[in-house]
């Protein structure tokens, strides 16, 4: 099972800088031991506030309990806390590693929300369904949609996308048969050093 991870640090007040780069470098290596054992898949950077210190995480565990195993591991867990969310599979979702990092492009993380209206028919709810699924395979296959999740709740989903800016990024979703049933969240993420899959 695949879980999303926010890991949001706050290192102490009066903690030396050494102190701290040495736990980073542990971090570090850690990380990539957990990568080559494929528990930990992708690393990200959200926006960040002056002063915060967060990664979001994509990671792979059987269940919570061996995926807090797997975060007690890590060096920087003495000052981080994490918020897990499971990800559930989604029919839609291009499968790990089929779609290639583009280097040039900025990677995205979208979150739907679909309400199909109780007047919508169920013609018009299969048809839409139908085209939802041919138009996210052609996204994949052009190299945008990168990966698809289902999230903990009614029709809630997660995306990860890449695209050159957010203009393109809005036109691909623009283009998808659900559009004028979702609502859209959209996060800009940035490279982390110890990626597994950009490292």
């Amino acid at each position: 099972m695949e879980y999303l991870v926010t890991m949001t640090t706050q290192v102490p007040e009066g903690t030396k800088p050494e102190e701290v780069d040495a736990v980073r470098a542990r971090e570090a290596a850690n990380t990539r031991a957990l990568a080559e054992a494929g528990k930990v898949l992708r690393l990200w950077r959200p926006p960040l506030a002056p002063g915060e210190w967060r990664t979001l995480g994509l990671f792979a565990a059987q269940d919570p309990d061996d995926l807090e195993k797997t975060l007690a591991t890590m060096p920087l867990r003495v000052w981080r806390t994490d918020e897990v969310t499971p990800l559930g599979p989604h029919g839609n979702d291009p499968g790990p590693g089929r779609v290639a990092l583009d280097g040039t492009a900025t990677e995205y993380f979208t979150t739907f929300a679909l309400t199909v209206p109780p007047d919508a028919s169920p013609q018009d709810v299969e048809a839409t369904t139908a085209g939802e699924a041919r138009r996210t395979a052609e996204l994949a296959a052009e190299r945008r949609l990168i990966r698809l999740w289902s999230l903990p709740g009614e029709g809630r989903n997660l995306g990860l996308w890449q695209a050159a800016d957010a203009g393109s990024l809005d036109g691909y979703l623009r283009s998808l048969p659900m559009d004028k049933w979702l609502e859209v969240g959209t996060l800009a993420l940035t490279r982390h050093p110890s990626d597994p899959a950009t490292a």
